[in-house]
């Protein structure tokens, strides 16, 4: 299941581009069976959930070809509306097929979805919207039969700002019949590139962004070649893990706005930042300042994928920080590993205290979860002695050679 071996005491320092968002690759890629032809994307990153999507297409009956960092995707061929069960049940976003691929075939059937274990994630805003536009859904034994006749627009409220449900209502709006307006919209960065894409193969979406999109349906697309964005998450990752050693680093390749909480609350940890056109640099205190609280929101709110860093962050601060999490329930797994390393957590709920402590101990612990698994990374980097991380296959879900790239910056790390 993967192993890494952390040396800490190394102050990171150095350049790093950041690789494309792997929260806008996923639903593009599934994006590729609507034009039903080629589609040339730029910029994305080697994971784990990457090629999970890719078979999935290839499944359904694409060609896909891999150059690098672009892929191109033939659509087709497509020829299947069933998507393997077993690549569904190892990564949760495989769900944001059901969209593109109800538009394109008008059906589909899929068993439900797997990934980290964040605690309950219901599908039931992306069921509940979908069959509001037309689609017949049952549920049989773990599988969702979905059928499309002719999606129809409407408007759609949503209970909550789903990113998966806002991106899954996008894609299958696309052919529908009239203007599907989405309200109470999923507002991240990740949207807008979807929307971006959407357009770009001819589609017609406006107000990604903001808590209201609209779709208008077309009849038909074209091919079209696409550049992923850069994924905030990963380079607030590496300003985390510059942060806790006290380093100086420059990521390159990155949009410092879709930063700007993440940044706020490093520079109210005492960090220094400057901020360019498209890079940003950090330097580190000698010794990182408590922040007061940090509560998980959608964005533009602090984002759930940056807590579990901050948190290991904060282990090592100079008072207490009380962290409460908003959209997951089960996203402190990490915490007790931490506390192996000699950090001082307590947890309650959804609430996280952590009072700062001098040192960390290098530890054997275990990635329960894709960022939490980050976060122990970046403990390890502080640690004294050795950090033995097991089960890094979750890291491999959304971090492309984050290994290599901390060894650049003078980390002192490698898998076992």
């Amino acid at each position: 299941m993967g192993k890494l071996i952390v040396r800490g005491g190394n102050k990171l320092a150095g350049e790093v581009d950041v690789s494309g968002a792997k929260n806008s690759v996923l639903p593009i890629l599934a994006a590729t069976v609507l034009n039903g032809g080629m589609n040339v994307i730029h910029n994305i990153p080697n994971l784990s959930d990457v090629s999970i999507m890719i078979k999935i297409l290839v499944a359904v009956g694409c060609s896909v070809k891999k150059e690098g960092s672009t892929v191109i995707v033939d659509s087709s061929g497509l020829n299947n509306y069933e998507i393997p069960e077993y690549l569904v049940r190892e990564m949760r976003s495989s769900i944001i097929v059901l969209g593109s691929m109800l538009a394109r075939c008008g059906q589909v059937r899929i068993s439900y979805p797997g990934g980290c274990e964040l605690g309950p994630r219901p599908i039931d805003l992306h069921l509940k919207a979908l069959r509001e536009m037309g689609a017949v859904i049952k549920e049989e034994h773990g599988f969702l039969i979905c059928d499309a006749k002719k999606m129809k627009g409407t408007e759609i409220q949503l209970d909550f700002p789903s990113v998966g449900a806002t991106e899954n209502i996008m894609l299958a709006a696309v052919f529908a019949e009239g203007t599907t307006t989405i309200r109470n919209a999923a507002r991240e960065p990740e949207i807008r590139d979807l929307q971006n894409f959407i357009n770009r193969v001819g589609g017609k979406v406006t107000g990604a962004g903001s808590a209201t999109i609209r779709i208008e349906g077309v009849k038909k697309l074209k091919d079209v070649e696409h550049q992923i964005i850069p994924d905030r998450i990963v380079a607030g990752t590496f300003l985390a893990a510059a942060a806790i050693t006290k380093g100086e680093i420059v990521l390159n390749n990155v949009i410092p706005e879709h930063l700007q909480s993440i940044l706020f609350k490093l520079k109210e940890a005492g960090c220094t930042i400057s901020i360019y056109k498209n890079s940003i640099r950090l330097n580190a205190p000698n010794k990182i300042k408590a922040i007061e609280s940090i509560k998980t929101m959608p964005y533009p709110g602090f984002p759930t994928d940056m807590q579990s860093q901050i948190l290991s962050l904060m282990a090592l601060s100079d008072g207490i920080t009380i962290f409460t999490e908003n959209i997951f329930e089960n996203r402190y797994k990490h915490a007790y590993e931490l506390t192996r390393m000699g950090a001082n957590i307590k947890i309650d709920g959804r609430v996280a205290i952590v009072k700062g402590v001098d040192k960390l101990s290098g530890a054997t612990v275990a990635a329960h979860d894709l960022r939490g698994g980050a976060a122990l990374i970046i403990a390890g980097l502080a640690a004294e002695g050795t950090t033995l991380i097991e089960n890094t296959h979750h890291i491999d879900r959304g971090y492309d050679n984050i290994d290599g790239l901390l060894v650049k910056l003078g980390a002192d790390i490698k898998k076992q």
